[in-house]
């Protein structure tokens, strides 16, 4: 016999995704998807009487066989360790004495965070002989990460809870890896050409020859270099980032190598340049065709031998560092023209990995736009959805600015618009000109097709545009439109009407 504990949360027993009109399962229900229950027990609190009883409610309609029992915990306060495991003790002793032969699981998806080290701590201890059950959100889920993962404390995979009652404290070294660092680092995406530059960089991670990375601009290539640094196994705090196009030509070499007191006038003390920085771990040269040419000299002697150089220096040291380039220029082009080091470029290229751009991986589009979606709704008070029109139009646009423009229209959507969901008329897209004729622009009529609504979408749309390129001052805005203060702060007031009355 099986039986499952665990707490309800709020976001029991569904929760709204942030697609308009659609509903997730919780973190209990996805559980039981997964795994079988005769006994269900469910925790709550105060704040949490209506979820369990709709859980309850839920998992019969799902679950005929499986019988739910809600016990009440009186927490006044959820966060209060004390009470939790008073609580907790107190309850789970009677049902370990009514069902001795039983396998207990303890589900530590819903509830607050103290609750849940409060359950590790019982079953690590001994005091629950149950299992843990691991419930993944649903954007982390892989073929490696399941939606549940069951953790045995007991087991050899967990060693140090062996100590959790002695001063003995032990921490094994844990393999790294490469879906975890993918989750960790918030890289998403499942197109089969992204995919296969993941492998790419994973396959290389373990090797120490320079990579170069190339793809247009906001592809993600210093995320992506940060990914290929921690399946390295490099240290975490070791990941330096240099931008060359940010650093002035003359001061480029002493700024990358570092330099000696007196080497040039305004020296004053000695500098340790970003090479020394980096030692032992990874040095990201983005925009590397912005370095000059005496500068990928010095670079090539460093990728040779290893040593680097400060300027003012009689010799050089050694120093360990692993580098990776990015550009979004043509390289080969460069050196036709004299811009760019032949032999760095041959040296660079034993590891080339070229981004795709998000017109190449346009299936992710939408997991990109609602992980972004996301990241902005954790800094908000009332979280933003989109319609699945919205969605639609944004995996149609071309994204000349890929992931960064992406976000850029993401937040400024947000930011921008008082609706909680968001329409494909009320994201900021600024399309790139394709046509001189204006009218060529107008969509074709079809059946179906609202000439009010249409006029009503694109007075909206124009109207958040001049806000955006006014920084939300109406007059400015009204001035752009060619209306008066008053015309659009009275459009403005409608629209806000509209908004709350259809919320």
């Amino acid at each position: 016999m099986n039986i499952l504990l665990t707490f309800t949360g709020f976001h029991d027993p569904y929760s709204k995704s942030l697609i308009e009109g659609e509903e997730q399962p919780g973190p209990i229900l996805s559980l039981l998807k997964c795994r079988l229950f005769e006994h269900v027990f469910l925790f709550n609190t105060p704040a949490t009487i209506n979820h369990s009883e709709n859980t309850k409610e839920a998992i019969y309609s799902l679950y005929p066989k499986c019988k739910v029992h809600i016990l009440d915990m009186n927490l006044l306060d959820p966060t209060s360790y004390k009470d939790i495991f008073s609580s907790l003790k107190h309850h789970v002793q009677g049902i370990l004495e009514n069902f001795k032969s039983a396998s207990f699981f303890i589900s530590v998806a819903s509830g607050t965070p103290q609750m849940h080290a409060c359950w590790m701590l019982l079953a690590a201890s001994g005091e629950i002989p149950a299992k843990i059950l691991h419930v993944r959100p649903p954007r982390f889920v892989t073929k490696n990460f399941p939606l549940v993962s069951e953790i045995d404390l007991s087991s050899e995979e967990f060693p140090d809870v062996r100590f959790i009652r002695s001063s003995k404290f032990h921490i094994d070294q844990q393999e790294i890896d490469a879906n975890s660092v993918r989750m960790h680092l918030g890289i998403v995406g499942d197109h089969p050409r992204f995919l296969k530059v993941l492998e790419m960089g994973a396959a290389l991670a373990i090797h120490q020859r320079p990579i170069l990375l190339t793809g247009e601009t906001g592809t993600g290539k210093e995320l992506f270099a940060q990914y290929i640094h921690t399946l390295s196994k490099r240290p975490n705090n070791t990941f330096i980032a240099v931008n060359c196009a940010c650093i002035p030509k003359d001061i480029i070499e002493s700024y990358l190598f570092g330099h000696k007191k007196g080497a040039f006038t305004g020296a004053i003390e000695d500098q340790k340049g970003k090479f020394d920085s980096a030692h032992n771990g990874t040095l990201f040269l983005d925009e590397l065709g912005e370095m000059s040419l005496l500068a990928q000299a010095k670079l090539l002697r460093v990728l040779d031998d290893g040593i680097v150089g400060p300027l003012g220096a009689t010799k050089g040291h050694k120093v360990n560092v692993r580098i990776i380039a990015a550009t979004n220029r043509d390289l080969y082009e460069e050196i036709q023209n004299g811009n760019f080091r032949k032999d760095l470029y041959h040296r660079l290229t034993f590891g080339e990995i070229k981004l795709p751009s998000l017109r190449e991986r346009r299936s992710d589009i939408p997991k990109l736009a609602l992980h972004l979606l996301d990241q902005v709704n954790n800094t908000i008070k009332n979280p933003r959805r989109l319609t699945v029109a919205a969605l639609k139009r944004l995996q149609d646009h071309n994204w000349e600015g890929n992931i960064r423009d992406l976000r850029n229209v993401i937040d400024r959507s947000v930011m921008l618009n008082n609706s909680l969901t968001l329409d494909s008329s009320d994201l900021l897209i600024k399309e790139p000109t394709t046509s001189t004729d204006l009218w060529n622009a107008l969509p074709g009529p079809f059946e179906g097709f609202s000439l009010n609504k249409f006029l009503d979408d694109a007075r909206k749309q124009l109207m958040l545009r001049a806000l955006d390129l006014a920084d939300g001052n109406q007059s400015k805005a009204a001035k752009i439109l060619g209306l008066t203060p008053q015309a659009i702060n009275k459009e403005l007031n409608k629209l806000k009407r509209k908004i709350s009355t259809s919320v």
